[in-house]
C-alpha cells in the first residue's frame, strides 16, 4: 500500500486518523488503534512475513527481559536476539544470492549446482531487522529499559509511516513518545499534513519525472549509448534517488506527526556537502548513524591503531553496499564509498578544504555522481559499459533527445533547486523571513495545497512507481 495511492489517500489514512482522534485522549486506547492499523497495513502488502515477524518480537521482548535484569544471561540472550533476526535477514535477502554464487563456483569444479526456490524479499525487511537489534542493543546498553509490555513493543517496530523505508528509529530515541503516546494536537495535525503533502508532490511530480530519464539510459542497450546519454542518465539517476527517498522521509514525518510521533530527519541537503564524509553525514541521516553506533564503534571506533580504524570504516562501507542489495555492483558501491572516505581521512579532506567551497562541492558531487551509476545498473558489466561511454567523449548519442522533453528538464530543474539551493549564501535566512512574515506560512501551504492536487491527479492518471528503497 503505497502512502499516495487511492486506497491509502480516500479509505485507510482517513479512517485511521478519524478513529485516533475519536478516542479517548490516553496513550493506551490509541496506541492500540495505531497498532492495529499498522498491523493491517503491513498485512496488505506482506501477509507470509507478518507471521515471521511477529514470532521474532516475541523472541526479542522475551529476550528484552533477559537483558534487562543485568545478570549473567545478559550477554548470550543479546547475541541470541542478534543471531535470530539477521538470520531471518541472511534468509530472505541473501539466500538466493549466495546459492547463486555457490553455483558459479560449482559450475568451475563441474558439480551440479544446488537448488534453492526463489525467495521473495519482503518489503522493508532491511529496516525492521535492524529496529529489532537496536532494541535489544539499546537494553544491554541501558539507553533503554524493556518495553512495559508486548502490544509496546510491537508498535516500536509497526509503527506505519515508517515501517517500509525509514527512517531507522532507534529504541531509546522512540521510547519516552511511545510510552505517553496520544499528545497529538491541532498544530502536530496541520504541519504533519504539509509536510506529507509536500513529499507526494516531490515524489509523484518530480522523482517519477525524472525517473523515465534514467531508465532511459539504464534500460537501454549499453553499447548503444553515447558518451552524453550515459552522463544525462546518471544525473537524472543521482537527482531521482535523493529525490523520491526525501520524499518517503518527507511523508514518513509528517503522517507520524499528524499521529503524535515526532520522527528523526534522515536528510539534510546531501548534495552541497564539501567532503563524502559530510555527504555521508547528510544522506540517509538514520542508516549511517546506525552503522556508526551499532558496528563501527564496537568493532573499535577511533579507538584502534590508525590502519585498523581506516580498515574496520571500509568494512562498515563494505557492508552497508550489501545491506542494500543482495548484488555485487552494490558491494562495490559500498567499496567505492569506503575507499574515498579513508583517502578523505588520509589526505584528500585536507585538500578538499582548501578549495573554494563551491569547488569542494563540486568534486564532492562528482564523485557521488560516479558512485551512484554502481548503485543503479543491474549488473557489474553495465555499470563498466556506462563508465566506458562517459569516459569517451568522442561516441555520438543516440537517445539524447529523449532528455530534452520539457516534463523532464522542468523535473531535473525543480530538483536541482531542491538539492542545491540551501548552498546559496542567505538561503537559510531568507527562507526563515518568509516562514515568520505575516501569512507567509499560509501562502506557501496554499502553493502546496495546489501542487498537492496536481500531484495526485497525475498519481490517479500514471501507473504508480513504488520507493527506490523499497527494494532494500
Amino acid at each position: 500500500m503505497l502512502f499516495y495511492e487511492p486506497l491509502f489517500l480516500f479509505l485507510f489514512f482517513p479512517v485511521v486518523l478519524g478513529v485516533f482522534l475519536a478516542v479517548r485522549r490516553r496513550a493506551g486506547p490509541r496506541a492500540w488503534v495505531l497498532l492495529a492499523a499498522s498491523v493491517i497495513f503491513y498485512l496488505w502488502s506482506q501477509p507470509l512475513f507478518v507471521p515471521v515477524v511477529l514470532a521474532t518480537c516475541g523472541t526479542d521482548y522475551a529476550l528484552g527481559r533477559v537483558i534487562g535484569r543485568h545478570g549473567a544471561r545478559r550477554a548470550p540472550a543479546l547475541a541470541l536476539g542478534i543471531v535470530i533476526n539477521l538470520s531471518m535477514l541472511l534468509v530472505y535477502k541473501y539466500a538466493n544470492f549466495t546459492v547463486d554464487n555457490l553455483d558459479v563456483l560449482l559450475a568451475w569444479a563441474g558439480a551440479a549446482p544446488l537448488h534453492l526456490a526463489r525467495i521473495a524479499l519482503p518489503i522493508g525487511v532491511s529496516f525492521i531487522v535492524f529496529e529489532k537489534i537496536t532494541y535489544l542493543v539499546d537494553i544491554s546498553r541501558r539507553l533503554a529499559k524493556p518495553a512495559p509490555d508486548f502490544a509496546t513493543y510491537l508498535l516500536y517496530v509497526f509503527l506505519f509511516p515508517k515501517l517500509l523505508a525509514g527512517p531507522i528509529i532507534k529504541y531509546h530515541e522512540l521510547e519516552a513518545q511511545l510510552l505517553a503516546h496520544g499528545n497529538s494536537r491541532a498544530d502536530d495535525l496541520t504541519a504533519g499534513f504539509a509536510r506529507f503533502m509536500m513529499g507526494v508532490v516531490k515524489k509523484t511530480i518530480i522523482a517519477d519525472t525524472l525517473a523515465g530519464g534514467a531508465d532511459m539510459t539504464f534500460n537501454a542497450n549499453p553499447a548503444l549509448l553515447g558518451f552524453a546519454d550515459a552522463w544525462w542518465g546518471v544525473l537524472f539517476f543521482s537527482l531521482q534517488i535523493y529525490i523520491d527517498f526525501s520524499a518517503y522521509t518527507d511523508m514518513a514525518i509528517g503522517l507520524a506527526r499528524m499521529f503524535g510521533f515526532r520522527l528523526n530527519e534522515n536528510f539534510n541537503s546531501p548534495y552541497i556537502s564539501r567532503s563524502m564524509t559530510e555527504f555521508w553525514r547528510r544522506w540517509h541521516i538514520s542508516f549511517t548513524t546506525w552503522v556508526r553506533e551499532y558496528l563501527y564503534i564496537p568493532l573499535g571506533g577511533n579507538r584502534v591503531p590508525t590502519w585498523r580504524a581506516y580498515g574496520n570504516l571500509w568494512l562498515c562501507f563494505l557492508l552497508s553496499g550489501l545491506w542494500h542489495g543482495a548484488a555485487w555492483h552494490f558491494v562495490a558501491w559500498g567499496a567505492y564509498n569506503g575507499v574515498f572516505l579513508v583517502l578523505e581521512r588520509i589526505f584528500l579532506l585536507r585538500w578538499l578544504n582548501n578549495l573554494p567551497r563551491l569547488a569542494a562541492i563540486a568534486v564532492t558531487f562528482f564523485i557521488t555522481l560516479v558512485g551512484w551509476t554502481l548503485f543503479r545498473a543491474n549488473t557489474m558489466g553495465q555499470a563498466a559499459a556506462i563508465y566506458r561511454a562517459m569516459a569517451r567523449p568522442e561516441l555520438a548519442s543516440h537517445a539524447l533527445t529523449v532528455f530534452r522533453t520539457t516534463p523532464m528538464l522542468a523535473a531535473a530543474g525543480a530538483a536541482v533547486l531542491i538539492s542545491f539551493l540551501p548552498a546559496v549564501p542567505g538561503f537559510d535566512r531568507l527562507a526563515a523571513r518568509t516562514l515568520a512574515a505575516p501569512g507567509g506560512r499560509l501562502a506557501l501551504n496554499g502553493v502546496l495545497a495546489g501542487a498537492f492536487a496536481l500531484a495526485l491527479a497525475n498519481a490517479l492518471a500514471e501507473p504508480f512507481q513504488p520507493f527506490l528503497y523499497f527494494r532494500f
